[in-house]
């Protein structure tokens, strides 16, 4: 499915986001603390909008971009060549639950609207923090279901029928369904960051934005995963 909507999905993404997207992946940047000479690895990278934006905010830093869709990667690779970034930001085919990189290899890692789709979640991140060094900063990024707040049926009511409908329009897509359904069946922000410490994160903090419908999970290896 990811292969057939590649060339739509940057377009999906403002459309169904309302725009703000940009804006909750420039927060996610902020939360890595990068310095200069800082190694990132951007996994579910798809057409690499995250790994791009750590480069442009972060001109000293490299970043390695990792998804298994090579339709998504292949629009990636246009970009990243477009914008002359190809010496900083390599993106390549990969697996979040079977990283190929050596122990402690990335100073962060970023993974945006991406672990919810990893079939075994906690083995990946028990790979993200094996990949990651010790203090180095993980910044997960996903879509959630509004449970609380005045706004919440609204927020719902776009996740439940909005964000499939345009999905799906736009795409081409029926299987765009997918992501409302996929959306509620995500463990809610205080379970996610259970799972993240039985997986060997410490969490250092939990950010729902926009109502809750999204929200920003940072943490770094637990000092048994160092």
């Amino acid at each position: 499915m990811f292969d057939r909507i590649a060339h739509r999905y940057d377009l999906l993404n403002r459309v169904i986001s309302l725009g703000v997207d940009q804006r909750w992946r420039k927060r996610t940047v902020a939360s890595l603390q990068l310095t200069a000479g800082h190694r990132v690895l951007d996994l579910a990278t798809g057409t690499g909008d995250l790994a791009m934006m750590i480069a442009r905010l972060h001109p000293e830093v490299t970043v390695v971009g990792s998804d298994p869709s090579e339709g998504m990667l292949s629009v990636g690779r246009d970009k990243v060549r477009a914008a002359s970034m190809g010496s900083r930001v390599v993106l390549e085919a990969g697996d979040a639950q079977a990283l190929p990189y050596p122990d402690q290899s990335f100073d962060a890692v970023t993974m945006a609207f991406g672990i919810r789709n990893v079939p075994d979640r906690p083995k990946a991140l028990r790979e993200i923090a094996r990949v990651v060094k010790p203090g180095g900063r993980i910044a997960i990024l996903e879509l959630s279901e509004p449970r609380g707040g005045l706004l919440a049926p609204f927020a719902r009511f776009h996740v439940h029928t909005v964000v499939p409908t345009i999905g799906a329009l736009l795409s081409g897509s029926k299987e765009y369904r997918y992501l409302q359904e996929s959306i509620a069946k995500f463990p809610a922000p205080d379970e996610f960051a259970t799972i993240l410490r039985d997986s060997g994160h410490e969490v250092l903090a939990v950010e729902p934005m926009t109502f809750g419908t999204v929200c920003l999970f940072v943490s770094t290896p637990a000092s048994s995963a160092a």
